[in-house]
């Protein structure tokens, strides 16, 4: 980004002063007189002819024409090369009492078109008079970080990265009303390049989360959605958050500029699917793979195709005929070699594979086996009893499965993953079933109990003195045959 490219207009937040007097025929006559007596060598004697006229204008509030006495003498010092007193006139001006915001502004930006003409040392110069007139000035808040970035750039072309990372990092770009959104998209991006190349990474992600990411959804703002995104990746990298830099390929490839180039987007698809498959276990993991698979781009890219495919089917994959179909082309294959390459970080990366694959295994047991020995897991997975035990620690540590090793038989025992909120709920009914049961019960206990207290109070012998026929008995068979 180049400082000298906005434009010479003067910032929004100038400040309406009424003008008592339009001293314009007088800077017509005033300013060619002093800028011949300039050219002639007569550079104190031409400012001084302004000197005097600028005083009248400031105090009348003729911003326009105290701008154009102020740009005319920053404008002589220059082509008298003259640095210091370039310098110091910058720095009177910008300091006289009831100075107008407008002047300084144009005066600002009429110096800021000599940096890259003048020697190094007084480049340095320019640059921290320009920034000390605009410290803590709002109105020329946006000339302050095209100075600021300016410095930085020449730092790191000497070299210290360090130094030219923390001048730009005192930049609250996003805070600044009259900068355009795409400028300080810019500033924000070069803090985050520096940072990166500092190995701040805490930094880096602070930053990175003052860009709204639909900022990127116009087209014109594209080569910034790529350059930010590539410097996600960068970070997350080293964090190992390897989901998040498949979400990021991801949204690489969506850029239009890529879907047309067919090799950069094989190889973000590649570098998008090899990162899901690095990633660990869980719902969203689990979502995303379904839904890159359904994909129809990967149509073009049978293996990787084939890898979403085993990972997303309840069965057994077995590593070393994996390795023999797909190693090589995964760590050689176009695309592939940014993930999978002889770098410690690749190294790294395959082995992260190969306990993906494990772990996948391991669920797959856990689906099928309620009790297992660590034997038969160890023959299974290709893998000794230490690493078995190891891998299952950390899934049963992480509640990807749920079960128990009993380490003096070597029994590994399965047991069905219930979420806590359901497990509650069933509780719930179930006490509710065991209250009812209750209720059940001793209203039917009441029941009996009124019952035969009824029976009983109905079968108690009468105290009338009323005559009472004895029952009739019925002659059994043996009294009938007598």
């Amino acid at each position: 980004m180049d400082i000298n490219s906005s434009t010479l207009a003067p910032a929004a937040d100038t400040e309406t002063v009424k003008m008592e007097h339009d001293f314009s025929e007088e800077c017509n006559v005033k300013i060619p007189e002093s800028e011949k007596l300039a050219r002639e060598g007569n550079l104190t004697k031409a400012i001084d002819e302004l000197v005097a006229l600028e005083k009248q204008t400031r105090t009348n509030g003729d911003m326009i024409s105290t701008g154009r006495i102020l740009v005319a003498i920053v404008k002589f010092c220059y082509e008298a090369k003259n640095w210091t007193a370039l310098n110091e006139n910058i720095n009177l001006f910008a300091k006289r009492r009831g100075q107008l915001k407008g002047a300084v502004v144009k005066m600002v930006q009429e110096a800021q078109t000599y940096i890259d003409q003048l020697p190094k040392k007084e480049q340095y110069e320019l640059i921290d008079a320009l920034r000390g007139v605009t410290e803590g000035k709002i109105y020329v808040e946006v000339e302050r970080a095209r100075l600021t970035y300016k410095l930085a750039k020449m730092r790191e072309e000497e070299g210290d990265i360090a130094l030219a990372g923390t001048i730009l990092q005192e930049l609250q770009v996003e805070t600044y009303g009259s900068m355009e959104r795409r400028e300080k998209v810019e500033l924000i991006l070069e803090q985050m390049r520096y940072c990166l190349a500092k190995n701040d990474y805490i930094r880096t992600q602070i930053i990175s989360k003052k860009i709204n990411v639909k900022f990127f959804e116009d087209e014109s703002t594209h080569d910034l959605k790529l350059k930010f995104y590539n410097s996600m990746v960068e970070m997350d990298q080293h964090e190992g958050n390897y989901l998040n830099i498949c979400r990021h390929f991801r949204a690489i490839l969506t850029t239009p500029r890529v879907q047309k180039v067919e090799s950069e987007k094989k190889n973000y698809t590649q570098c998008a699917v090899l990162y899901l498959l690095l990633s660990p276990y869980g719902n969203e993991q689990s979502d995303l793979l379904h839904r890159m698979l359904e994909d129809k781009s990967l149509e073009q890219l049978p293996t990787y195709k084939t890898l979403l495919e085993l990972f997303k089917n309840q069965e057994l994959i077995n590593w070393k005929d994996l390795c023999e179909m797909y190693e090589t082309e995964l760590k050689t294959g176009t695309g592939a070699t940014a993930v999978f390459d002889e770098s410690e970080f690749g190294v790294k990366r395959w082995k992260t594979f190969k306990d993906r694959v494990v772990e996948h295994n391991i669920r797959i047991m856990a689906k099928y086996y309620t009790r297992v020995s660590l034997s038969r897991m160890s023959e299974l997975l290709d893998l000794s009893k230490e690493e078995v035990e190891t891998c299952l620690c950390r899934m049963i540590v992480g509640t990807t499965v749920v079960g128990r090793i009993d380490r003096p038989s070597g029994i590994v025992s399965f047991l069905s993953s219930k979420d806590p909120s359901e497990s509650l709920n069933d509780w719930a009914h179930n006490l509710s079933k065991l209250m009812s049961l209750i209720s059940r019960t001793t209203h039917l206990i009441n029941k009996e109990e009124m019952v035969h207290k009824h029976l009983l109070g109905g079968n108690k012998p009468s105290t009338s003195k009323t005559s009472v026929a004895p029952p009739t008995v019925e002659p059994t068979a043996m009294e009938v045959d007598n």
